[in-house]
């Protein structure tokens, strides 16, 4: 619950946005400044200092190496807003330029039931454009001498337009530019929505305020399936923790070491003087939302070890920093969950990335601007990611999720 909750200035806005972090303060920015749309639009954050959202403990990566051509698509377009930071905000000089590293991805296989899901990957990519290149265990180890390869027999890696990028800054001028043109960000919490007749007409707030709402955009995050069920409606959207490691190596390689997905599942990547890693829980499942216990002896048993096998370099180590973040994770197959729910059409999702929010966010906020607009998706098709293949357990299955 919030402290001291702030109420808006009025009690009426066009569109309400539940949760103002990486994704919902897109959708705030890319709405503020459609051309056609001139409502009023109000973003609740129940946490204003972002402490503990998914923004806040995420790892900034974008890659385009997914299986299915969407999600390409939208990484696509998200590589191109990075690029031309300051031009799509407007050519501000005040704007500065992203902060971007191409170190690229590298994804491994150690059998070929792997390998030929790169494979399929690879041609699915290739067909949108991206850079990606298959490498056998020669070529992988001529580019990059400090892997262990010896049970490698594919990888996959793109450096166009794959690595790290300054999502942080990036997430701050959306709100310094959707507030400059009238966005209005409260601290506060929707803790009911009021239908009728098919359609949300009001949220009340923490504070007791009744807000009318032209449209909700839930944008929760992993809360994302509680903010559905104020309105009587499901997701399959829970948080699952996803543990960070910062480390330091005695003898660190002598070049950049791509975000590399071990077979293992255990991710790193070059981060600065440091390294990075990453991975999953041995038993995964759903937390509470408030849950940020971290579980130290992952380093021990999972991480490092996969690491130190990986790149030999790494046996001798020093850990320097850790933490535990959220996953927005769609269980039906951890793709994003995009538009109105069929019974109540101006209630619309943008939830569920499963770890790929701030790589998704550019487009996210283009579409669902699009959606209010103009009553559907522009630029780019997302009608796959909607809701009717969430109520019939259709799956949109993606293979590269990490």
């Amino acid at each position: 619950m919030v402290l001291n909750p702030e109420d808006p200035p009025q009690d009426k806005f066009d569109v309400v946005i539940v949760g103002g972090a990486m994704i919902g303060s897109s959708v705030a920015w890319f709405l503020s400044y459609n051309e056609v749309f001139d409502g009023r639009i109000l973003v609740v954050e129940r946490d204003p200092t972002y402490e503990w959202s998914s923004t806040a403990h995420t790892n900034s990566c974008m890659r385009q190496q997914f299986s299915s051509e969407l999600n390409i698509r939208i990484s696509q377009f998200a590589a191109e807003f990075v690029r031309n930071f300051r031009e799509h905000m407007g050519g501000d000089p005040a704007v500065p330029d992203l902060n971007v590293h191409h170190f690229g991805y590298m994804y491994l296989a150690d059998s070929e039931t792997l390998a030929s899901r790169l494979r399929d990957s690879y041609a699915v990519q290739a067909g949108c454009g991206a850079a990606t290149k298959l490498m056998s265990p020669d070529e992988i180890a001529a580019a990059y001498p400090f892997y262990q390869l010896d049970d490698i027999v594919l990888g996959s890696h793109n450096i166009i337009d794959e690595g790290y990028f300054d999502g942080a800054t990036m997430f701050d001028w959306w709100r310094r530019k959707a507030r400059q043109r009238g966005v209005c960000y409260i601290a506060n919490e929707v803790v009911d929505v009021t239908c009728d007749a098919g359609r949300v007409i009001s949220v009340t707030l923490a504070s007791g305020t009744v807000i009318g709402a032209g449209t909700v955009i839930n944008a929760a995050g992993p809360r994302a399936a509680r903010v559905a069920q104020l309105a009587g409606l499901e997701i399959p959207v829970e948080p699952r923790p996803r543990y960070t490691f910062v480390f330091d190596a005695a003898d660190p390689p002598d070049r950049a070491v791509p975000l590399t997905i071990d077979p293992t599942g255990v991710h790193f990547r070059t981060d600065g003087q440091y390294f990075m890693a990453g991975c999953s829980p041995i038993q995964d499942g759903p937390v509470d939302c408030d849950d940020f216990t971290m579980d130290h002896s992952l380093w021990e048993e999972k991480a490092w070890p996969a690491i130190a096998n990986r790149v030999p370099v790494f046996e001798s180590v020093r850990l320097v920093n850790s933490w535990v973040g959220h996953y927005a994770y769609n269980r039906l197959d951890q793709n994003a969950v995009v538009g109105p729910h069929p019974d109540l059409p101006n209630f619309i999702f943008v939830n569920g990335f499963s770890g790929h929010g701030f790589q998704q966010s550019p487009a996210m906020g283009r579409g669902v601007s699009e959606l209010v607009a103009y009553g559907e998706f522009r630029s780019l098709d997302m009608t796959p990611l909607g809701l009717e293949r969430i109520i019939a357990r259709h799956p949109l299955v993606e293979h590269a999720v990490i």
